[in-house]
């Protein structure tokens, strides 16, 4: 394993540590359009980390933004990533909770206010990150 692949996926993961950080803020404030959006950021780089370590073509990697297809990539190289069941849900607010259009009569700022939802949401992208967390320090300790 190269350096360069390395440092990737230590950026990425900083990166995805920090947007669950922010999303949780945005949560606890009641931003829950937005803590939802960046959840599913933080679980999505968090998975490109991992796959970083794991694949050798950046284009294995940057194909698709989606939980469930980054997700599969995963599970076919470390079966422990079965553990974070439910997480392929946080892919409902990529688009959704960002563009108006997305939600036909409604507006994304106003329409995601159920703090129970936010909580679930941090619960799954939590679960991505930490087990990323875990599985890339026992790859490069």
């Amino acid at each position: 394993m190269t350096w360069a692949y390395k440092e990737e996926s230590r950026r990425w993961l900083v990166q995805a540590q920090d947007e669950l950080a922010d999303a949780d803020d945005l949560r606890r404030r009641g931003r829950f359009y937005l803590a939802l959006f960046h959840f599913q950021q933080a679980a999505e780089k968090a998975l490109k980390a991992y796959l970083y370590l794991t694949l050798r073509s950046r284009e294995d990697v940057f194909t698709t933004h989606s939980l469930e297809d980054l997700l599969q990539k995963v599970r076919a190289l470390d079966r422990d990533f079965r553990e974070v069941k439910g997480a392929k849900k946080l892919d409902e607010y990529a688009i959704q909770t960002r563009y108006p259009d997305s939600l036909p009569g409604h507006i994304p700022s106003r329409y995601f206010d159920d703090p129970e939802e936010a909580e679930e949401a941090m619960r799954l992208a939590k679960g991505v990150v930490e087990l990323v967390e875990r599985k890339i320090e026992q790859i490069t300790p």
